[in-house]
């Protein structure tokens, strides 16, 4: 842009300082340095909304390059499965041509058994139980500290 060095500024103030006045100058010099900063913001506004539009027209292309891809995609795909579907459907033709030769052989229909998980009981008889000294109940951690417990010798 403009080539402005440290001599030049000193040459441009003087000249300001000796046309405006001391008393107006450093006025004047606000006022130059909002309208410049007003200048550089629309500058920047004005670079940013170029490079918005541009990114905007990048990837408008290039959803309409994956749109395209997609489609593509889409069609091979459905292609493929009607190939498959007439490959499947000839192959039954010929599948039901062949069973209509043979008879069908039959099964036995499945029989639930009829259990009721409620009703069932242990194998193993409570007298049984008690003669051998199973635990038929559950205890508490408590009860079962309380029980075991050894016992005081006096």
């Amino acid at each position: 842009m403009l080539d402005l060095g440290i001599s030049k500024l000193a040459l441009i103030g003087a000249v300001a300082l000796i046309v405006i006045g001391p008393e107006k100058l450093p006025r004047v010099a606000r006022t130059v340095g909002t309208l410049l900063g007003k200048a550089q913001r629309y500058v920047n506004d004005v670079k940013a909304e170029v490079n918005r539009s541009m990114d905007l027209d990048e990837f408008r292309k290039m959803k309409d390059t994956m749109q395209d891809a997609a489609r593509e995609v889409h069609q091979s795909i459905q292609s493929s499965a009607s190939e498959i579907e007439k490959t499947f459907t000839e192959s039954g033709q010929m599948l039901s041509e062949l069973s209509e030769s043979t008879p069908e052989p039959t099964f036995p229909q499945y029989k639930h058994p009829r259990k009721n998980w409620r009703l069932k009981q242990g194998a193993t008889p409570q007298w049984y139980k008690a003669r051998a000294g199973v635990r038929t109940k559950a205890l508490s951690g408590a009860a079962r500290v309380a029980r075991y417990r050894p016992q005081k010798i006096n």
